[in-house]
């Protein structure tokens, strides 16, 4: 393992052989360079999670290295399985990676050339004072940028400390991972799931639906291409996320468009979401397999298994359909058409409510979601029905997409402590609701499942049945912790925050 423990400066190229050439005072630089220039992929996750971090990922072909925006860097042996961090052998990079998430790839992002170098600074009697180590990273475009760790040696602080102020004269600064990334890669755009939309006081409600749905239109689009390649099941998640902004524009800013018109895009829109819904469903059981082995005894685990190899040849099949309508002219000029008439926005007629003030506009709908909510929180106790946790969880949901949505429009620290109990009760419902979903579904594989063989039949019925056994226990004892998330969601200090800063905020005006 490779780890240094000083500073990391940049340094441009020229500057680099500034450095490497001069004395610095009486001791000599002696460069040691790699003999051949070996071949570097940066790898980082497709929401660049490394990059966002302050991190950058190289596989050389014999070993990945990992460099941190504090100067160290840490080195493995490039062995892995597959594209994911749980793939690689255990290691200090694949430690030092634990908090990526598990369910995004890693792909190679950029290319280049590496050259391995050591500037040692020599006496007369060729006796080292101080050494750094030199990292020359040369971009498929030319693009030449120096990384140099200064090191220094047992008694000889001052070299070190010359070594350093030289590195300064010469235009050294503190790594910046994210320059960088720019540096290397000028071309890579960089991505956002949520992307940031400006929104002004004096906007109007046209201007912020318009806004947030040209900003979302584009997520779609860039995750096409990894659903098609099937990179990971994330780009098929923050495609559908994506779309389903959308609509919730649409459905929740109303009056902003003519009525026809908003009909027309809930339905154009929708057209898009119904392709993908399957895959999604399958996705998201395979991605549960370890979980649902660890809920039942192994002796449910061959039942489990044969379903779970159901799913992944559905997936199979599923997953290229959905491929070929990416692919295909209908879709590509649907989603064109759309990015266009949001792009141009002549096109879009402005409805009665187009022209209400945003500042306005999004504290009315918020403050009357959280009342609504409030409201159905009251009739909250054991006889509720699934069916009514479910309308609940919609109404959450709406609730928070318009908070995301003109968040921009209200202080930070006190828009971020209302999201907080909201997400956390969000959590809570979503995780009821999927319980029941997925008893559901499950008892559905088992009524319109295929014919197997009598003995596989009871084998998978008995592995179903005992995981339905236990999502119902799981989904009753998820249902208790319901009323206090609710109690945390509309105490009295939770709702004067809401009624300040979505209702007595706007009346003041």
């Amino acid at each position: 393992m490779t780890q240094f423990e000083n500073n990391c400066y940049y340094l441009s190229a020229h500057a680099a052989c500034v450095l490497t050439t001069d004395f610095i005072g009486k001791l000599a630089p002696v460069l040691t360079a790699d003999a051949m220039a070996a071949p570097f992929t940066v790898l980082d996750c497709f929401d660049q999670s490394l990059r966002r971090s302050g991190r950058l990922l190289l596989e050389t072909g014999r070993s990945f290295e990992l460099l941190r925006s504090d100067g160290r860097v840490l080195a493995q042996p490039a062995e892995r399985r597959g594209q994911f961090i749980a793939d690689f052998q255990e290691g200090p990079v694949k430690q030092a990676l634990a908090d990526i998430s598990p369910l995004r790839s890693l792909l190679a992002i950029g290319s280049g050339d590496l050259r391995r170098a050591v500037l040692a600074f020599l006496d007369d009697d060729h006796k080292t004072y101080c050494r750094a180590y030199l990292h020359f990273l040369t971009g498929t475009d030319g693009t030449a940028v120096v990384l140099v760790t200064p090191q220094g040696l047992l008694g000889y602080d001052k070299a070190l400390v010359a070594l350093n102020l030289r590195i300064g004269a010469c235009g050294g600064t503190a790594l910046n991972i994210g320059q960088l990334y720019i540096n290397l890669l000028p071309d890579r755009v960089a991505y956002a799931a949520k992307p940031d939309v400006i929104l002004k006081t004096d906007d109007t409600a046209f201007d912020a639906a318009t806004a947030i749905i040209s900003a979302y239109i584009p997520v779609i689009r860039a995750n096409e291409a990894g659903i098609i390649a099937d990179h990971d099941t994330e780009f098929l998640h923050d495609y559908r996320v994506a779309l389903r902004k959308i609509r919730s524009v649409l459905s929740l800013l109303k009056g902003v468009y003519p009525e026809n018109q908003t009909a027309d895009l809930k339905a154009r829109f929708a057209a898009l979401m119904v392709p993908t819904g399957r895959l999604r469903d399958i996705d998201v059981y395979l991605l549960q397999t370890p979980q649902y082995h660890d809920l039942l005894p192994k002796l449910f685990h061959g039942g489990l298994d044969t379903m779970f190899g159901m799913f992944a040849a559905e997936r199979k099949a599923e997953k290229a359909r959905l491929a070929r309508h990416l692919r295909g002219k209908k879709y590509a000029q649907a989603i064109t058409d759309l990015a266009g008439l949001f792009d141009a926005r002549s096109m879009l007629g402005r409805g009665p409510n187009a022209d209400l003030g945003a500042a306005d506009y999004g504290p009315a709908l918020i403050w009357k979601r959280y009342r609504k909510i409030c409201g159905f929180a009251q009739r909250i106790g054991p006889e509720t029905t699934d069916a009514e946790m479910h309308a609940l969880r919609i109404h959450c949901k709406k609730l928070r997409y318009l908070m995301e949505f003109f968040g921009p429009l209200f202080p930070m620290p006190d828009f971020k402590s209302l999201i907080k109990p909201l997400k956390h009760l969000q959590e809570n419902l979503g995780l009821v609701n999927d319980y029941s979903v997925q008893q559901a579904s499950l008892q559905g594989f088992l009524r319109d499942g295929p014919e197997w063989a009598t003995g596989v039949k009871l084998e998978v019925a008995q592995s179903v049945g005992a995981l339905i056994a236990v999502l119902q226990r799981r989904q009753f004892e998820e249902r208790g912790k319901i009323v206090e998330s609710f109690a945390q969601f509309r105490n009295p200090q939770t709702q004067k925050a809401f009624r300040d800063l979505f209702h007595e905020r706007r009346d003041k005006k």
